[in-house]
């Protein structure tokens, strides 16, 4: 299997395992009533320590020694705060399935608007038809809430989601550009802590961040930071090895349909018929980034990896 293949794999699992991230995260808002910007702090702290404990129970721990190397922990980190904090806010005014599908769904098309102002991509008619498919898919399911949603939740969902789109597209390009002196597994374990800590410092003002451990509530705060946390990010920052942040970003388009499966499934959210040919849309543009060649990218912006 080729190294680009096996790329796709990764970025393929952490697409998937994100999807379940909204879905624990409301489950754990009403085992431990935690609002859901502490859940998403909690996501983000349980997954960095896994990581980190795992990584010091083997001996892998490979910190940082030079200030570029800090600042992309710090970088990583502030993303994914952002990310935690805009994401499940969304899901509060929104739901699960639409705060998904717009974050991740808006995410590629930031991304390729960087990555064509730098040069690391030239657009292909196959990835322009992609973007497109994403692009109305999103207007589609911004355009369509789910029944018993205002419009004052619709537009501060969808803006909220947007913004998560922002800083997840953040996050795919620092992994598309790969920095020798950032560990994958150290410096996410790392960022996910910082993010963590600005999180729940940030939402003790307004509300309470702490919960009585219940077997029910332990379980899922275990869940959320080891499936969407601890396994997603380190399958993606793996895949991005070989791919771009464009790429990335799009593969990744399987995170809400995941999502909208497990939030019809578990909590009766289902989409309007416009809002799924929205979604089908969003799979399309998957389906045109995994067959073939996606992007050409130029050899000269393309990193060795880190690792063998």
């Amino acid at each position: 299997m080729t190294a680009s293949r096996t790329g796709l794999g990764w970025l393929a699992l952490a697409g998937v395992t994100w999807g379940t991230a909204g879905t624990l995260g409301v489950l754990l808002r009403d085992a431990s009533g935690l609002g859901l910007l502490p859940a998403g702090g909690y996501r983000i702290l349980v997954g960095g320590i896994l990581i980190i404990g795992f990584l010091v129970a083997t001996r892998r721990v490979r910190l940082p020694r030079t200030r570029s190397g800090w600042l992309r922990v710090a970088a990583l980190g502030s993303a994914s705060a952002l990310y935690q904090a805009t994401f499940f806010t969304a899901v509060g005014h929104v739901g699960v399935a639409v705060a998904a599908l717009i974050t991740i769904g808006s995410s590629p098309l930031m991304a390729l608007a960087v990555e064509t102002l730098t040069g690391r991509v030239r657009p292909t008619g196959r990835l322009l038809a992609a973007l497109g498919a994403a692009l109305v898919g999103l207007a589609l399911l911004s355009g369509s809430p789910p029944a018993g949603i205002t419009a004052a939740d619709a537009l501060a969902g969808t803006l909220l989601s947007l913004v998560a789109g922002a800083s997840f597209a953040a996050i795919s390009l620092l992994g598309a550009n790969p920095n020798p002196d950032f560990d994958d597994a150290t410096g996410t374990g790392l960022a996910f802590l910082g993010g963590a800590t600005l999180i729940l410092a940030v939402a003790s003002l307004v509300e309470p961040v702490t919960f009585t451990p219940t077997p029910a509530a332990v379980g899922y705060a275990l869940a959320l930071g080891l499936v969407p946390s601890t396994v997603a990010y380190l399958a993606y920052l793996r895949g991005l090895r070989t791919q771009t942040g464009t790429t990335g970003a799009l593969v990744t388009l399987l995170e809400p349909v995941t999502a909208t499966v497990l939030a019809a499934v578990v909590f009766g959210e289902w989409l309007t018929p416009a809002a799924m040919v929205g979604a089908v849309l969003l799979l399309a543009a998957v389906a045109a980034t995994t067959i073939g060649s996606a992007v050409s990218v130029s050899r000269a912006t393309m990193e060795p990896e880190l690792h063998p």
